[in-house]
């Protein structure tokens, strides 16, 4: 599905390193990683480049420590610094209407954080493009957070 998104407008390049098995819920997880790719996809076209004139989505891994770190860039438009803090808010977009609708990143910053016990971090530059970073314990949420999640202890 988002091969479709990409495969006009950007080239996708990866990097797997060496990981172990991580405790997910991968299905989630495929839900973070469709929503970024999607979201960098749309930054690149912004800027009117497209695969044969050098969009480019790279995505990366690696393992640090006891976590997965997963990294997603794009050479598109970039996000504007006033914006940078409103980016996971439910509802805010910068899309035009019926391209977005504010929910992807939300939806994101939910699962790895709260889901997960990751951490989800952002660089960006306009006109040069952006960068996520998710980091992921390679053992999932601790026990007790898996207890507190489903109420049971």
């Amino acid at each position: 599905m988002a091969a479709n998104e990409y495969k006009y407008v950007a080239t996708m390049n990866t990097d797997f390193g060496e990981l172990p098995q991580v405790m997910c819920n991968i299905g989630e997880l495929n839900q973070v990683f469709l929503n970024l790719i999607v979201n960098a996809a749309h930054a690149i076209h912004d800027t009117g480049k497209n695969a044969a004139t050098g969009g480019a989505i790279s995505i990366s891994t690696a393992l640090v420590g006891e976590k997965v770190e997963i990294t997603v860039t794009d050479n598109g438009c970039g996000i504007p610094q006033e914006n940078l803090d409103k980016i996971y808010d439910p509802f805010f977009t910068t899309k035009e209407v019926g391209r977005g609708t504010g929910q992807g990143l939300a939806i994101t910053r939910s699962i790895v954080m709260e889901k997960h016990s990751g951490d989800i971090r952002v660089t960006s530059a306009l006109g040069s493009g952006t960068q996520f970073t998710l980091c992921l314990p390679v053992d999932g949420p601790s026990k007790a957070e898996r207890a507190g999640a489903d109420g049971s202890n």
